[in-house]
């Protein structure tokens, strides 16, 4: 009975999770099946991938690197308070952590774009592939997902998303306000932080589509990734032209 009565429980708290986009709950991989959950013991299974192919030991910010950083941020987020995370890439059809509510969220003046080079998840040393940043767009409207982490989860979920977007300096993490068809939101926001050397500019978009059709890493294809992508804006029915035209020419390679 007392099984039953938790399952119950789970079940209930996932629906309402869900409540402002129900159609989404097939859409999202649950965190308990996403290789994204990065625990520390995937953590010490990626550095042996990438050892084992670069002899590379140093490839990524160390532990304490990694969470001297997640506290300085998170200093500026009330502790009592329940935490949001804007998702605008993969973490929005895998984000990998619990969460109490998802929304549709925008965030003005930024852009999707593939320009972050990476050695495993989707690439390799000798063949990196490419995933998404947010950059800086005048103009431009991003739209996406945001994840409410209720405020006793924050210390453990933010942990292992730290590990998956942190790995090394590539992203910027930052406060910002964002709309939401329920009312505004502050929300956590992984920003591109282009100076840093794993970035790649002045790509064509051909160039692009190429990078991405031939990369894999331990997560899969590159194209996959860009393939899910555009599944997943079509079921958010959110456009993006920059995605669909690199879909397209992806698609053809």
């Amino acid at each position: 009975m007392t099984d039953l009565a938790t399952m119950t429980t789970q079940e209930t708290a996932a629906d309402d999770a869900f409540r402002h986009l129900p159609h989404l709950k097939g859409f999202l991989i649950p965190p308990e099946a996403s290789k994204a959950r990065v625990t520390s013991e995937v953590l010490a299974q990626w550095d042996e991938k990438v050892f084992a192919l670069s002899g590379e030991r140093h490839w990524r910010l160390s532990d304490a690197e990694r969470e001297k950083g997640r506290l300085a941020v998170l200093q500026a987020h009330p502790i009592s308070e329940d935490l949001w995370v804007f998702a605008y890439g993969s973490l929005m059809w895998d984000p990998g952590f619990h969460f109490a509510e998802v929304r549709h969220g925008e965030l003005a003046d930024h852009g999707r774009c593939f320009n972050y080079q990476v050695v495993a998840g989707r690439g390799t040393p000798a063949v990196p592939g490419l995933v998404l940043s947010l950059m800086p767009s005048l103009g431009t409207l991003c739209k996406g997902l945001v994840f409410r982490v209720s405020a006793e989860q924050i210390e453990s979920e933010t942990q292992i998303l730290w590990r998956r977007e942190m790995l090394r300096a590539g992203y910027n993490p930052q406060w910002h306000p964002l709309q939401t068809p329920q009312g505004p939101v502050r929300a956590l926001v992984f920003m591109a932080s282009p100076g840093e050397s794993m970035y790649v500019h002045g790509l064509s978009m051909a160039q692009t589509a190429q990078r991405l059709a031939a990369a894999e890493g331990n997560l899969g294809k590159n194209r996959d990734y860009l393939h899910r992508l555009a599944e997943q804006l079509d079921c958010l029915g959110i456009p993006d032209p920059y995605v669909s035209q690199l879909h397209k020419q992806v698609a053809a390679l």
